[in-house]
């Protein structure tokens, strides 16, 4: 507590990370946390101190190859430790920018990051149901750990997925969270129970019997769900079946089999105007029409973009306008300085004129 005399240490502008002009982050620690998925935990080079809210991301760019190629990591450490952010990240097959950082980023290297973005944030509520699956729980973990840390009542029901019981990510620590935190009831489900024959929990599928019986006031509470697309397909359906409103269910995922198809399949022309996009390092003019945006117009004839999210929330698609004008309609993925620069998210972009595009 302060007294007469003393002053209290608050944070000036220098301390604190600026997501408008900040854009590298140094390696701290390399975390193995299961045979595929490793935790890295970063920090400001200069020790500034990262304000973010619990299910926001990064989006990394390290540069492989001298190409642009980004993606984004939600954040799973607690928003309450601003000195550093760790992000939790699985290897895949394909994966270029997950693979790179499992081989190749270690503590003392730095790399370029835009964030905190994002919308994926828990309202204020009585009672939560969090649904994650594989290394989709690490925004909800972010979450757990943050009521963990403010030691506040909570009334959560949080069941996370993964393939076998050797791929439940934070088994260790979320079971001692769930003896210390009151009110904090966990469920592991594993699909098979390979590696773990002795498994004596639950296996299989999320499915409307399994989350009737396992939370019977489901319709009171808030859910949290982030997975792959066909974890969190079954998710919304059952949800939506058992009486959870709209209102009350909040997703997120950078799958890219989300992105893609619903992109594709539901940008059918709108109007009969159409404009002449033309990309300057691939050497490809299309057309597109007013109602499509450019990424789903492009992706369809084989114009390579860099994309993850296809909502402009991640910023992976970001691309240089050379001329010409685009309706924006982005959810946070750009910073007004790269709008200001000439920059632009083809996802959730639509043409207003003919365009010339940087790619």
């Amino acid at each position: 507590m302060a007294t007469d005399g003393e002053t209290i240490s608050r944070p000036v502008a220098s301390d604190v990370w600026d997501p408008e002009t900040d854009d590298r982050l140094v390696c701290l620690d390399v975390h193995d946390e299961t045979h595929d998925v490793k935790s890295f935990t970063l920090a400001s080079p200069q020790g500034k101190r990262i304000a973010f809210k619990a299910g926001q991301y990064f989006l990394f760019e390290p540069g492989i190859d001298d190409e642009e190629n980004g993606r984004c990591y939600s954040i799973s450490s607690s928003p309450l430790r601003q000195n550093a952010v760790t992000v939790t990240v699985k290897r895949v097959a394909g994966g270029k920018v997950s693979n790179w950082m499992h081989d190749n980023l270690k503590p003392g290297m730095d790399l370029r990051a835009s964030g905190p973005m994002g919308k994926f944030i828990r309202l204020e509520a009585a009672k939560y149901l969090m649904l994650s699956g594989g290394s989709g729980i690490t925004p909800v973990m972010a979450m757990v750990r943050e009521m963990a840390d403010r030691a506040e009542p909570v009334d959560v029901v949080f069941l996370h997925a993964g393939r076998t019981p050797l791929d439940l990510l934070f088994r260790e620590e979320l079971a001692v969270l769930a003896r210390r935190v009151k009110g904090l009831r966990l469920v592991f489900l594993p699909e098979v129970l390979t590696g773990d024959p002795a498994w004596s929990g639950l296996s299989g599928r999320i499915s409307r019997e399994l989350l009737s019986l396992m939370v019977p006031d489901i319709a009171a509470r808030h859910v949290l769900c982030c997975g792959p697309a066909p974890f969190m397909a079954a998710a919304r359906t059952i949800c939506a079946e058992l009486g959870v409103g709209a209102d009350r269910y909040l997703e997120e995922s950078f799958d890219a089999s989300v992105v893609d198809t619903p992109a594709i399949v539901a940008e059918v022309p709108a109007a009969a105007v159409s404009y002449k996009v033309q990309f300057l390092k691939q050497a490809k003019v299309l057309d597109v029409d007013a109602g499509q945006t450019v990424l789903s117009c492009a992706k369809k004839m084989g114009v390579r973009i860099p994309s993850s999210c296809a909502n402009g929330i991640c910023g992976t698609c970001k691309s240089k306008l050379v001329s010409g004008l685009v309706d924006m309609k982005h959810e946070g993925g750009i910073r007004q300085r790269e709008i200001d620069a000439g920059f632009f998210l083809p996802c959730c972009s639509r043409p207003l004129t003919d365009l010339v595009i940087d790619r």
